[in-house]
């Protein structure tokens, strides 16, 4: 019945592009709006500790909407657009590797302040389109770190030091792709990657979209 309702109610109240405002398609991103998010190049964005590192786009214009409003504006629905567009962006990679999925963890005092992990959620529906594992419990932030975008890069990184701890419990013995919203100086990932390869994980692979 619940779902009955729902359905009578977006007929009656058109879901509005969250983009653009139109209500043809009613959808949180319209396809003309999808449209307009282009990829980055397919290769290593950057090489951290070893790892590959891959921008599936530049951190602007309609990118840049997109992870603002699921970050910042509880805009939970775009979720499954990012990981859309990450997973077309994965696709085209090449790469025929099971992995399991490991979106950037935040801190509980984090969590209980924004009520949920935007990576999280779109890891949960990266993993609908890939068919890979998502993990959440690998690897924890122990340290509530300040928010990074202020500081430099060295400040990040002593920001970040002793940040995460890995529970080799819980490995599922694939090879890890970390997924993150935004990669600028790389240090978020460089302390994980270290942290993980400090347990022995060394199979490990990087995600997110880049600074201009």
């Amino acid at each position: 019945m619940k779902k009955i309702l729902l359905s009578l109610l977006d007929l009656i109240y058109k879901k509005k592009c969250y983009f653009c405002s139109s209500s043809k398609s009613s959808l949180k991103m319209c396809p003309k709006c999808y449209e307009e998010l282009s990829f980055a190049k397919f290769q290593p964005n950057r090489i951290v500790e070893g790892v590959n590192v891959y921008s599936c786009g530049i951190y602007e214009k309609t990118l840049q909407k997109l992870i603002r409003g699921l970050k910042y504006h509880k805009q939970k629905e775009l979720a499954g657009y990012l990981a859309q567009f990450m997973y077309e962006y994965w696709y085209g990679l090449g790469d025929k590797r099971s992995f399991q999925v490991v979106p950037v963890p935040l801190h509980e005092n984090r969590i209980k302040k924004r009520k949920y992990n935007h990576m999280e959620l779109t890891a949960d529906e990266f993993c609908k389109l890939s068919g890979f594992t998502p993990n959440y419990e690998l690897i924890k932030r122990i340290k509530d770190t300040k928010p990074q975008y202020k500081l430099t890069r060295t400040e990040r990184l002593k920001n970040l030091a002793g940040a995460f701890e890995v529970d080799l419990t819980k490995d599922l013995k694939k090879p890890v792709l970390i997924l993150d919203d935004i990669c600028t100086t790389g240090a978020t990932f460089e302390e994980m990657i270290k942290t993980l390869k400090s347990k022995g994980i060394t199979e490990i692979v990087c995600l997110a979209s880049s600074s201009p």
